[in-house]
């Protein structure tokens, strides 16, 4: 019999106005990688935040090691051998690699003084271990998002930890890091280190994973070996009902071009065109660094364009600010919900409405809180937004369930343009099929919609149209049809094919 490492026995944790977890019981073994799944929500989370000392359950016990443990801050999971690698990156920007890694640890010479040298040579040694490259003087605000959350990787392998909780640790790593990442996975296994690994890819959890377990609603719904598991059983299990046709598609009237994109150049883009109609899904494709979240953060006034012109409805538009580009009826939904997205201490309310905040004002230049209340709980209601209160502060909601409220955000504009940036990244699998019909549905209404997604799946479900990006550079338009498969917009992706050779 497997030697088990973590007992959690009938936890339950109290927020006010809600119980997220409801006397959960969990065991994790020794040398294991063991999953957890469930909707955005069901408790994941809670309770390993519970195990590393963030919240303190309200009643229930934690055992490790066959001790009963009292654990009240991350400084006591760490001395116990618990770390966690978290889904929200918050890393020091503007400090170097080495001193984000060490932070509060670091080597000391004999006077006392930090040993510098020490350090960056424990550093460089740490990333080598991963195959990472970078020098440890490196700024983080010079990283690109994925390679960040390797170095977050890379910080909890330094704890020499017994167990590692990974919260969606793929969200923003190429396929490529995937790959490194599952073999370093493999060899903390045989170095008997246990991992809770937390995501939505499917996929993921049946490459990587031993046994799975499905919590829902904050209660843990069953746990099985995860080679014994049907998917639709899995699904079924998180969302208490079947999932069929994930991707929404029906595939609506397409209408006139909204917005025409000429020869567009910025300082991560170059000479990009391409025409946008009204009713349609244009997918943007592409590997982390290609270029699209800079593309339209250029569109939406964030960015600088260097070259080239921009129309919407016929009429030349030069929208150097998102408050220009949302009065021209755009909208974006940024890739970093918690750094570009929300405001954390502000309530749900005031984050659904604070982009339409001037529709509010009454003559007497207050604001109409009565209708704010109403739109407000209208969305909460036909997007499914989980929340105890419209006065509950939007950092204690779950990342889909922000994620709902920020698309809340853009709808109360009526924009006719939606630019949105990985928008089922971090939500479950239930929540995802709800996303997608709204993206449907507002193709249906005659709105244009730009999905970025690393998702070639969603893709190529969702896609009237497909652009696809290398380094900067558009290397294909492809309508969606049959002939288009992964491995087609792999190879557009990597600039192995290209229909639009740049110029020499």
């Amino acid at each position: 019999m497997a030697e088990v490492l973590l007992s959690v026995k009938n936890v339950t944790k109290d927020f006010p106005g809600v119980r997220a977890l409801k006397g959960v019981s969990l065991d994790v073994e020794k040398g294991e990688v063991h999953a957890l799944v469930g909707e955005n929500g069901a408790g994941k989370s809670t309770l390993m935040k519970c195990l590393i000392g963030m919240y303190r359950p309200t009643s229930g016990e934690i055992w490790f090691e066959n001790k009963k443990c009292d654990i009240s801050s991350t400084r006591d999971s760490l001395s116990l051998g618990i770390s966690m690698i978290h889904q929200e990156l918050s890393p020091v920007l503007y400090r170097p690699i080495m001193e984000n890694v060490w932070l509060g640890r670091e080597p000391k010479t004999k006077m006392g003084f930090v040993d510098h040298k020490k350090m960056y040579k424990m550093t460089a040694d740490l990333l080598a271990s991963i195959e990472m490259t970078d020098d440890p003087k490196t700024l983080m605000a010079d990283l690109t998002v994925a390679k960040i959350q390797m170095i977050e990787i890379a910080k909890a392998i330094s704890y020499n930890s017994k167990l590692i909780i990974m919260d969606e640790p793929t969200s923003s790593l190429t396929e490529k890091e995937v790959k490194q990442l599952f073999k370093i996975i493999r060899q903390l296994k045989e170095r008997g280190i246990s991992i809770v690994y937390i995501s939505h890819k499917m996929d993921e959890i049946f490459e990587i994973t031993d046994r799975t377990t499905v919590f829902r609603d904050g209660e843990l719904i069953g746990t099985k070996k995860t080679a014994e598991f049907p998917l639709d059983e899995m699904i079924s299990m998180m969302v208490g009902r079947s999932v069929d046709n994930l991707y929404f598609k029906t595939g609506g009237k397409i209408g006139d071009v909204l917005l025409d994109v000429k020869n567009l150049t910025g300082e991560k883009f170059r000479n990009v065109s391409f025409t946008l109609r009204r009713g349609e899904i244009l997918g943007f494709a592409g590997l982390v660094g290609a270029g699209r979240t800079e593309l339209v953060e250029a569109l939406f006034g964030l960015r600088v364009k260097h070259s080239g012109k921009v129309f919407i409805a016929g009429e030349e538009v030069n929208i150097t600010s998102p408050i220009q580009a949302i009065d021209k009826k755009m909208a974006l939904l940024t890739e970093e919900r918690r750094q570009t997205g929300i405001f954390p201490m502000l309530s749900v309310a005031d984050n659904m409405t604070i982009a339409h905040i001037k529709s509010y004002l009454k003559s007497s230049r207050l604001l109409d809180f009565s209708k704010m209340k109403d739109d407000c709980e209208k969305y909460v209601d036909e997007i499914n937004v989980k929340t105890p209160s419209l006065r509950q502060e939007i950092q204690y909601l779950s990342g889909g369930n922000q994620q709902k409220v920020l698309v809340a955000r853009w709808l109360l504009t009526s924009p006719d343009i939606l630019f949105m940036d990985e928008p089922t990244r971090g939500i479950d699998v239930g929540a995802k099929a709800e996303i997608y019909k709204l993206i449907d549905r507002l193709a249906q209404l005659g709105k244009a919609v730009v999905m970025i997604s690393s998702e070639l799946p969603e893709i190529i479900g969702m896609s009237d149209r497909i652009m696809v990006m290398h380094e900067g550079h558009m290397t294909a338009m492809l309508e969606n049809d049959d002939s288009v498969t992964q491995e087609k917009i792999i190879s557009y992706a990597t600039g192995v094919l290209d229909d639009f050779p740049e110029q020499a």
